[in-house]
C-alpha cells in the first residue's frame, strides 16, 4: 500500500485465511453451551458460476475427492444452483461429523483457489439447529476472511433473528474472526446446507 492509497482512506483487502475455518469445531462446542446450537451436519461451499471446461473438470475432482472419502455417510456431494445464479457445492454428515465436515469445506475452498477460481469463491458456511428446531450458519466470507452468523425465522418469508445473530455474535467472538462490519452479514436466503 502506497502513501497514495493511505490519503485516500484505501485500505489492503484482506487476504483469504482457509485456516479460520478449522475453528469452527471448538466453535461449535462454544455455541452449544451459550445458545444450545448443535452441528446439522451439513455444510456447503458458494461460488460464482463459471462456464468452460477448466472449471468443470476443477468441480469434477473436487467432487470425486470428496465422495472418495471412505468416512462419508449419506448422500454424496452435490452441486445445486440457487436462483440467483450462484453455485453451491454441498456436503452432508452426520451432525458429530463436524470436523470432517470443515476438511470438506477446505478441500473445496483450497482446489478452487489453487486452480485459479479464489476470485469465484464467496462464502462457505456450516448448519447448525437448536433443540426448538431453530436454524443458523455460521458463514465464512471468503474475501474478507471472517465468520458472521445467519438466522433465518422460521416460516415463510425471508425474515431473519438479529437478536440470535448478535448473541452468537457475542458468544463466538473469542473463538472466530468475527466480521464486525454488519452491513456484510449477507443472507443466505434458501441456501443449499442450511
Amino acid at each position: 500500500m502506497g502513501f497514495l492509497d493511505i490519503l485516500l482512506g484505501r485500505t489492503k483487502p484482506v487476504a483469504p485465511d482457509l485456516d479460520q475455518l478449522f475453528a469452527l469445531p471448538s466453535a461449535a462446542l462454544t455455541l452449544q453451551a451459550a445458545a444450545g446450537f448443535t452441528p446439522t451436519g451439513g455444510g456447503a461451499v458458494c461460488f460464482a458460476t463459471v462456464e468452460g471446461s477448466a472449471f468443470e473438470q476443477t468441480h469434477r475432482e473436487v467432487q470425486a475427492l470428496l465422495d472418495a472419502d471412505a468416512d462419508r455417510s449419506g448422500p454424496p456431494v452435490e452441486l445445486h444452483q440457487d436462483e440467483y445464479g450462484y453455485s453451491w457445492l454441498v456436503s452432508r454428515r452426520t451432525p458429530e461429523q463436524l470436523p470432517q465436515l470443515v476438511n470438506d469445506l477446505h478441500a473445496v475452498n483450497s482446489s478452487m483457489e489453487v486452480n485459479g477460481f479464489g476470485p469465484q469463491l464467496l462464502c462457505s458456511l456450516a448448519a447448525f439447529e437448536d433443540e426448538r428446531g431453530r436454524r443458523l450458519a455460521l458463514v465464512y466470507l471468503y474475501k474478507r476472511g471472517t465468520f458472521y452468523p445467519f438466522a433465518p425465522l422460521p416460516g415463510s418469508g425471508q425474515r431473519r433473528d438479529s437478536a440470535l445473530e448478535l448473541q452468537v455474535k457475542a458468544a463466538l467472538a473469542n473463538d472466530l474472526r468475527i466480521e464486525q462490519d454488519l452491513s456484510r452479514w449477507f443472507p443466505v436466503w434458501g441456501a443449499p446446507g442450511l
